[in-house]
Order: structure tokens, then C-alpha cells, then sequence
């Protein structure tokens, strides 16, 4: 069988994918990767995916730009001529979608986030509600990682055909083992992994550190990944000051992880989040705001502590919050929350649901 994968980048691909694309591989499937070249194209091809160099901006609105990625999917897919097609993030869910109708192809959509475009109201998102109608009205299947997230679409009349929940992309457990939890020590310090960015909540995480910071100045902001927005130069003075820590994009998070008492994501909204997955997976607490895609991935005050989105003082309270437990109750706090993971968000489980509706066309 031949299958394309449309996706936006290959680091979501190989990192969240990854276990996916070499299950289709080992089962005798030819493997189609269509996205923009990056540093990430040569690890995927080593584990025998064979790669489309296909032109995408992420973030662009260029109607003339995106009608020109809509020929070129269909011109893949005439070249290709795949069984079916898998489609992950907005871009390769609509033009994918629409290109699949086109060409008469089976496809599986995955709604990995519904992002800004659909989160904030006004023209941007009924154009967004548009294009996901036409992108998904032949899909065999759209997968969502939030529950949240596909009754708005069904609710909306933007999905009509089958829709099944799975948990997000899942962690792959042996990748982020269970680690003890650090010794008691007078300095803690949080971890935030993520795109530098608003809709990450990082303007509140920034605010909530310098409020910290001043009673509690033994607490360390550890801040791992690519400043997507204007945040360089103010990340670089609060680096100066003491405020933050900025490390800047890693290869390696689960080092990171693995000294830190606790992640802290003050996202906007999100699919499923995957940092708080693999942060959880590895025995660390998480902190996170009470949006969908955050709140399923934690058990309140059992694994983790939930705080309002776009609060600073909320944030503030649940830092603070965890500051004072007990020694016992962070440490008890990691354990259940790799528990969890085990029970509930092993990467398997998507993997099976992918082979399960495959089989099923």
C-alpha cells in the first residue's frame, strides 16, 4: 500500500510520528512524506520514508500562495497515486482535504489544534470554518486529540463524516522513562518547553517569574525553544537580570525535564500537549492552564496544579501553590502523573487507531 503523509514540518513529524511512520514501514506500506525541507528530513528518511519536497508557509494568509499548495498536492497525489492519504495541521487538513476529493482519494485528517485562526472570533476564522468544511467533507475519518475540539466541529457542521478521539499523539514511554524525582533542595526550578510565543502564554509566564522571583528568589525559570515572535531581545535582558533562563531551541528536552521539579505551559489553547505528556511520562508534576488539550492531561492536585489562562495572578497562585507542598507531595505528584501516562496516553494507542482505520477502508 501506498500511503502520503501532508504534514507542515518535520520536526512534529519525526518527534510525535515518528513511532507511527516506522509501524507503516515494518507492516510493507510505502511511506510518502510531503513538507518543506529541513534539518529533520534526513532522520525521517533514514527510517525509510520516501521525501516530497513540497513549499508551505505555516503562518502565511496569501490566498494566491495557498491555491499554488493545492496544485501541488494534487499533482503529488496524481504522481504518487497513494492508497491513502494522512493529513496533519490546518494547511494539509483543508488543501490536503480538498485535494484528496479532487483525486478521489481516501485521506484521515487530524485536527491537531483548532490555533488561532479558529480560537479568536471575526473574519479570519468563518474563512478558517470555510475552508476546514470543504477540507473535511470526504474524509474516511478526522481524528481529534480533545474532546473540547470535536464538538465544536460537530456542533458547527464542520465535520459530517466519522470522528474519533485518541489521546493527542501520545508519549512514547521508554523514550521518557520515569525519572526520580530530584533531591530536596532549596532551589526549585521550572521548566517551560514550547514555541516562544503569545498564544503559549508567555507574556504571563514572563510576568508570574518576576512576581516569583521577588519573595521566592531561590526559584529558577528554566525556558527551552524558538522564539516564533519578537521576544528575543526581552528574553536576552531577563537573562541578564536573573529573571529567566533562556536556552533557546534543544534537541535533547528530556535532560531538561529530568532536572526540573516541574513543567509550567500557561498555553492559550492547544490539540493535546505534548510537553506536558512527556513531562509527566518522565515522574514530573505539571502545571498547567485549564484550556482543553491542557486540563485532560493531568488529575488536579493528584499529578499536577491548573490555573486560569491569560491570568497572571492565577499563574502566580499556582506557582506559589506548589512552592509550599511538601517534599513527599511533589515527588508523589511525578509518580501519578507517569501512572496516568501509562494508562492513558501510551503512543500504542494511537498508533493502533491509525492501523485500525487504515485496515478499515
Amino acid at each position: 500500500m501506498k500511503i502520503l503523509v501532508l504534514t507542515n514540518f518535520g520536526m512534529g513529524l519525526y518527534k510525535f510520528r515518528k513511532e507511527l511512520l516506522e509501524e507503516l514501514i515494518n507492516q510493507k506500506n510505502e511511506v510518502y512524506i510531503s513538507l518543506p525541507n529541513d534539518e529533520y528530513v534526513p532522520k525521517l528518511e533514514s527510517l525509510g520514508c520516501k521525501f516530497v519536497d513540497t513549499h508551505l508557509d505555516r503562518r502565511g494568509t496569501n490566498p494566491f500562495t495557498d491555491l499554488k499548495l493545492l496544485v501541488d498536492y494534487i499533482k503529488i497525489m496524481k504522481r504518487i497515486k497513494p492508497d491513502v492519504v494522512l493529513t496533519y495541521t490546518i494547511k494539509p487538513n483543508v488543501y490536503g482535504g480538498i485535494a484528496c476529493g479532487i483525486t478521489k482519494t481516501p485521506y484521515i485528517a487530524n485536527i491537531t489544534g483548532m490555533g488561532t485562526a479558529v480560537e479568536n472570533k471575526g473574519l479570519i476564522q468563518k474563512i478558517t470554518l470555510m475552508l476546514y468544511r470543504l477540507g473535511l467533507k470526504k474524509a474516511s475519518c478526522v481524528f481529534f486529540q480533545n474532546e473540547t475540539n470535536r464538538k465544536f466541529f460537530i456542533d458547527n457542521r464542520i465535520v459530517k463524516t466519522k470522528t474519533r478521539l485518541i489521546p493527542g499523539s501520545g508519549v512514547n514511554l521508554e523514550q521518557h522513562n520515569f525519572e526520580e524525582y530530584l533531591e530536596e533542595d532549596k532551589k526549585i526550578n521550572f521548566l517551560f518547553i514550547g514555541r516562544i510565543m503569545k498564544a503559549k502564554g508567555i507574556e504571563e509566564l514572563i510576568q508570574a517569574a518576576k512576581v516569583v522571583k521577588e519573595d521566592y528568589p531561590n526559584v529558577q525559570f528554566d525556558l527551552i525553544g524558538v522564539s516564533e515572535e519578537d521576544y528575543n531581545q526581552q528574553l536576552g535582558e531577563l537573562n541578564k537580570l536573573g529573571v529567566i533562563k533562556y536556552h533557546g531551541q534543544q534537541e535533547d528536552v528530556h535532560s531538561f525535564i529530568k532536572k526540573s521539579y516541574a513543567t509550567i505551559l500557561p498555553s492559550y489553547h492547544e490539540g493535546t500537549a505534548n510537553v506536558l505528556l512527556e513531562s509527566a511520562s518522565s515522574g514530573r508534576p505539571v502545571l498547567a492552564s485549564r484550556v482543553p488539550g491542557c486540563i485532560e492531561t493531568f488529575d488536579e492536585d493528584v499529578s499536577g496544579i491548573g490555573f486560569d489562562a491569560k491570568s497572571v495572578k492565577s499563574l502566580v497562585e499556582a506557582i506559589i501553590k506548589f512552592i509550599n507542598l511538601p517534599y513527599n507531595q511533589k515527588k508523589a505528584m511525578g509518580l501519578a502523573g507517569r501512572k496516568k501516562m501509562e494508562k492513558e496516553y501510551d503512543r500504542k494507542i494511537v498508533i493502533n487507531a491509525y492501523i485500525d482505520e487504515i485496515n478499515n477502508l
